[in-house]
Parts: structure tokens; sequence; C-alpha cells
């Protein structure tokens, strides 16, 4: 359910901490994942318009009251729709940070916090910031009641299980991941490590069609109608470009003729897309976007393939061993769709491309092209470690 109260409920003021979109105006939707035990709070966050939901997830606790997992930015809509299954559970009593280097879960915990003075906050170890590495209390979490979660401790009781990956050591930072088991209803809690993709857009995204009608376009000067199907074409675009950054369908205009000329081109399929960005789709987008839904299946972003989780595969490995056996019948990750019915097993398959010479990734080599070249320059620079077998 979302409210439909006085706009200043969806206002975000600090929203220059993090300036994404949509800014300063967020709205909130509740949705209940597995009736009377998980909810999910939704919004949507990303760049030039590429937006994909952002989920914080409830659990009830059995002993009384709420788990909060990766907090959202908490407008007075949000904590309106937290108030209800506050007042119906009890208090929110533990907060939980499960990443180290998603900014766009960090820079809530503060604020959310603070709305929830009696709720103990746990946060993923090796925490860090970028530019300057600030401590924890210097970001708003509140030192006193603020624990940094350790391999082999599970302070969540016995309703849940907890496993933590990594941190991998990237030498700019570190990655890491929480994953939570809450076992009286079956489901698995992740942030980033899985995605799945829907192939229409999700509720909360169309809440506000504007992004997927932007991407529905083929140049800058056409306009798209609010039907279904544009609202469709504009998701699956927005897709590609949240996970590839640039995939092989889409070309950009030879720069030998000039930016400013590619602006102005007569051919309205290459003109500025951004008015900086010339690019057009060709034809075969829609059969890219199928190969990265792979029928809706968990599997990990191609970012995390390609840049990250390779550092350290057998890090990796022992945390999906440790989650795989955890006797779970979903998942609930923390962006694109949820819940997302999957075994153990498949989990586990999601992580195949680790180690495996014959395929470093589940991916099509040439819409991975702009990921490996990134991959190539900070490696050359020595800015990241090499990958690892």
């Amino acid at each position: 359910m979302a409210d439909t109260g006085n706009p200043q409920d969806f206002s975000w003021p600090l929203w220059p901490l993090l300036p994404l979109y949509p800014y300063k105006h967020r709205r909130t939707l509740r949705r209940e994942i597995v009736p009377d035990w998980v909810w999910s709070l939704e919004q949507v966050q990303g760049i030039l318009y590429v937006v994909v939901p952002i989920r914080t997830i409830v659990v009830r606790l059995a002993e009384g009251g709420l788990l909060v997992y990766a907090p959202v930015a908490p407008t007075k809509e949000c904590l309106r729709l937290l108030q209800e299954l506050v007042d119906r559970y009890g208090d929110v009593r533990s907060i939980v940070l499960p990443t180290v280097s998603g900014l766009e879960h960090k820079v809530f915990v503060g604020p959310f916090a603070r709305r929830f003075p009696q709720a103990q906050v746990f946060v993923a170890p090796k925490q860090w910031s970028f530019p300057v590495n600030l401590p924890l209390s210097w970001l708003g979490f509140p030192l006193k009641r603020t624990q940094v979660l350790k391999p082999g401790e599970n302070p969540f009781g016995d309703e849940f299980d907890c496993a933590i990956l990594g941190p991998i050591n990237l030498r700019l930072g570190w990655f890491g991941e929480v994953a939570l088991f809450h076992r009286p209803s079956r489901t698995l809690l992740l942030a980033d490590a899985i995605v799945s993709i829907p192939e229409d857009p999700p509720e909360i995204v169309q809440l506000d069609p504007f992004p997927l009608l932007f991407h529905a376009r083929e140049d800058s000067y056409e306009r798209r109608t609010n039907t279904i199907e544009n609202r469709r074409r504009g998701w699956q675009r927005i897709c590609l470009f949240a996970l590839y950054f640039q995939p092989s369908c889409l070309k950009l205009v030879d720069r030998g003729v000039g930016w400013r000329e590619a602006v102005k081109a007569p051919d309205r399929s290459s003109r500025s897309y951004f008015g900086w960005f010339p690019f057009r789709w060709q034809e075969n987008w829609p059969r890219s976007f199928e190969k990265l839904r792979k029928q809706g299946q968990i599997q990990v972003a191609p970012i995390l393939q390609t840049l990250i989780l390779n550092r350290d595969p057998q890090e990796v490995r022992a945390w999906v061993d440790r989650v795989s056996s955890w006797p779970f019948d979903r998942i609930v990750p923390c962006h694109f769709d949820a819940p997302v019915e999957a075994t153990p097993e498949q989990f586990r398959q999601a992580f195949n491309f680790l180690g495996n010479p014959a395929s470093d990734s589940n991916f099509p080599a040439d819409d991975l092209s702009l990921l490996q070249q990134i991959d190539k320059r900070l490696l050359q620079f020595r800015i990241v470690p090499p990958p690892q077998r």
C-alpha cells in the first residue's frame, strides 16, 4: 500500500547527502511479503532516470517487535507505514546495515536510527567512506547503540541465521554483505548479492512513470504516451542501462563526426539523449534484455561478477556454502524484483561463474564489454587487485 496524502509526506530534505533521483521527493510503497511475518518498504533511486527499486525489509519477531534490514529514506510517509506495523507488533528492536560499500543503504541508517532511539544498530564489518574515511559517529550512526557484526557471531537470536560475506579487500575499500535467514518464514534476506529481473516495471517504479517514458523514447525529441507497452519498454531499457552501463544493443554515434554534429544529426535516431550522449538503440535490444533477464532467474549482477566477487572467489564460495545450507523458500533482495521463489540449490548455481575458466560470466561477452574495459583500466593502474581463480 502507498500513501496518497500530503506531498510534504514524501519530502526527503537530506537528499544532497547522496544526490540521486528522485532527489527530495520520495514515495514509499509497503508490501506484505509473507503474511503476518515479512514486509517491504520500497522506494526508487537512480541516476539519469535509470531508476530501480530499493527496499527495506521488515520482519516481525516472535518475541515481539520488529527487525529492520537495510533502511530506506525515513520520510513521513515511510515512517507512517512502518508505524502501523509498530502499533500492531511492537517497537523496532534491531536495525541492520547489511553492506559495507553501499552508500544507497548506508546514508539512511543514521537518520532512520534517530527515529527509533530504542533500537540497536548492527552494521557489516569494515565500514568505509569516500573520499575521506570517517568514523561511523561522523556519519550519523548512534555510537552507543551501534555494534559491528563479527564473523561467527549471531546477535539476532534463534529466529535468524547470519552469514557475513567478506569483507573483500578491493584496495580502494571493501565489499561485504550480511545475509539473514528468518527461520519461521523460511525467508532469505539479501542486499545486493542476488537480483531477479522482472519483465514488467515494479509497482513502485510506476508510481512516477516519467523515467519509464523517458527511456521508452527513441530520441530526445520523441514523446511517449503513458501506456503499458511504453512503460514496459522503458523499464527493460532501464535494466540494460543499470546492469551493463552500455549494452551491445546501444550504439554510440561515431565520435569522428563530432558531438555537436551528432546532436544536430538529421537521423533522429542518432540524436542526443541527454544533450551530451548521442546514441541509438539497435533493433535487437529486446533480445539483449531477455538474455539479461533469463526468465526471471536469480543471478549475480554483472558488475559484481566482473569487478568484485572474482577478487576473492574462495571467500565467496565459503559464504555461498553457508547460505545454501539454510532451508529457505524465497529470497528478498534489496533491489529489482522481490520476493523471488528460489531454492538453496538455485542460489548456489547463481555463483557458478566463480573460477570457471570456460565461462567467467554467464552474461554475453559483448554486453559485458564496457565493464571489462573498466576492469582492464583499474588493473592497469593497480587500483584494484587482479581476479583470482
